[in-house]
């Protein structure tokens, strides 16, 4: 077992999943806080790296596979640095652990011949609901079924008299979170065929406007929560029944399912070793499988096993 300690949360992995547990410190973000504890399979993942930091330590990054995760799905990875669930703050005298930590991930995903491509289905639950989130003009909640969107003193006054909105989940054809930038106001929207798609979000009642404060991350899981219970994006059929396909906002195009950017143009995982070839390949995975089987059995202390696993991969 893998497991790296530290002021901003634990990851540990057991050779099929990793768990994260945020930190309780005042800096650890809230929206962190509020997910929970995740636990990752090992098939929901595209790779792992330490990156360097400024200093000793740096950031430890898990990459998912594009459509495993409903938060990263719905976030497009668009989430701040400190409210990803997915990278940890690795302080300068663990830089080793977190450095075991990564080979160990690896080593298991070559072990076990994970694809880095696309998952086809949601590999994690999503945020747990009901939930609720006050941000921006408006406090949206869920409750596996229903969205309703209340609003505040700071709504727009027309959108304010439209009164409160319940959406059933069956209506719903797609969800966009959007955090602010610059001038720019973000928003929470949730897309109901038959309604205007390119009203402002100041404006629409199927939608929260956000002004680019803390709280703004945390209407990303209700976004998530909505999400993995909309149809996957490889289903390539629209949500609800007698749904239309959504345009994507500001165009008259049809919008694809989005693949998060830092997903879409990723690398695949780093191999421990240069395969040259497809033979080789085969015995690698072949040593490496007999290797663990022989940890398994008590045969091999984590000492030997370590070792023994290093001298494969060089020799490879």
């Amino acid at each position: 077992m893998a497991e790296i300690l530290q002021n901003d949360g634990t990851w540990t992995f057991d050779g099929e999943t990793i768990r994260i547990v945020p930190g309780r410190e005042r800096g650890v973000h809230p929206l962190r806080q509020a997910l929970g504890e995740l636990a990752v399979p090992l098939a929901a993942v595209a790779g792992v790296a330490l990156e360097p930091g400024k200093r000793r330590g740096g950031r430890l990054r898990l990459r998912l596979r594009a459509g495993a995760d409903p938060l990263t799905q719905a976030a497009r990875g668009r989430l701040p640095e400190a409210a990803d669930p997915y990278q940890l703050t690795v302080e300068g005298d663990r830089s080793g652990v977190a450095e075991y930590f990564v080979e160990e991930v690896r080593t298991a995903l070559l072990l076990e011949q994970v694809p880095a491509g696309p998952a086809d289905r949601y590999l994690l639950p999503g945020p747990d609901v009901p939930l609720s989130v006050s941000a921006g003009d408006g406090t949206a909640s869920f409750d596996g079924e229903r969205v309703r969107l209340e609003w505040n003193w700071t709504t727009d006054e027309d959108k304010r008299a439209t009164g409160p909105q319940e959406i059933a989940l069956a209506q719903i054809a797609a969800v966009e979170w959007l955090p602010s930038a610059g001038l720019e106001n973000g928003h929470l929207r949730f897309l109901v065929p038959g309604a205007p798609s390119k009203v402002r979000a100041k404006h629409d009642p199927h939608a929260v406007e956000l002004y680019g404060f803390k709280k703004d991350p945390l209407m990303a899981l209700v976004a998530a929560a909505v999400t993995v219970r909309l149809p996957h994006p490889s289903a390539g059929a629209p949500a609800g029944p007698g749904a239309a396909p959504v345009a994507a906002p500001g165009t008259g195009a049809l919008a694809a399912p989005a693949v998060p950017p830092q997903l879409s143009a990723a690398p695949a995982p780093a191999p421990a070793a240069e395969v040259t070839d497809a033979g080789d390949h085969d015995t690698l995975l072949r040593r490496l499988r007999e290797l663990g089987e022989l940890h398994r059995a008590g045969v091999l202390t984590d000492d030997e096993f370590t070792a023994a696993k290093q001298a494969i991969l060089r020799s490879f």
